[in-house]
């Protein structure tokens, strides 16, 4: 007599994963049930006693995007000895990781989701506060070389903070728009050679001694 197997668990990061891809390219509205099913390899009754709506699917999709891809680029920003440093990081991190590569979808998800639909305040809200954070933390790093005397104690660290989201969330949408990596890096060399003076002479000697 045959024995029959266990099911296989449900690997819910795995289903998360195909979700958030789908989402990624198509947006929430655009993505119906059937390519979520079809993604996720399950039936939709499996999918709303696991998720238990499209809208909180989306919405685990746009954290589990916070958690694993998200930080890949934004992670960047803490990477160098400098705030400048980290900011080239990121730009280029972003220029080099948008453009659509393999299974994953040009530009970020983060950054394009719910502009233009019609979506729930709950979405708009989530996506809007994931958006606000990476300007939290362009405005720590900002703040935090002010102290250090790395940028004069003159400088806007609320429009600098801006400015450089606005060039990364440019730098997202023509990755969606299907500009190449090198000419995201132009942006990003652009952006950079927009950077504020030097709080001194002394401050740009070490940053140039610590990045040879």
């Amino acid at each position: 007599m045959a024995v029959t197997g266990r099911p296989r668990e449900f690997d819910r990061e795995s289903a998360l994963n195909k979700a958030m891809l789908v989402f990624w390219q198509k947006g929430f509205t655009a993505s119906s049930m059937n390519d979520l099913c079809d993604a996720m390899g399950i039936r939709s009754p499996s999918l709303y006693a696991a998720f238990g709506s499209k809208e909180a699917l989306y919405l685990e999709a746009v954290d589990f995007y916070a958690r694993t891809v998200g930080p890949t680029i934004w992670g960047q920003l803490t990477d160098g000895p400098t705030a400048r440093a980290g900011v080239e990081n990121l730009l280029r991190a972003a220029a080099d990781g948008l453009p659509k590569c393999g299974m994953t979808p040009a530009g970020c998800m983060i950054t394009l989701a719910a502009l233009g639909e019609e979506c729930s305040e709950v979405i708009l809200d989530t996506t809007r506060k994931v958006r606000l954070h990476c300007l939290d933390l362009l405005r720590a790093r900002f703040g935090a070389a002010v102290s250090d005397g790395e940028l004069a104690s003159t400088v806007d660290v609320e429009h600098l903070s801006r400015f450089y989201l606005s060039a990364y969330q440019g730098i997202a949408i023509q990755a969606r728009d299907g500009a190449t990596a090198e000419e995201l890096r132009g942006i990003a060399q652009t952006a950079m050679a927009a950077w504020p003076p030097y709080a001194s002479l002394i401050d740009f000697a070490e940053e140039r001694d610590s990045l040879r």
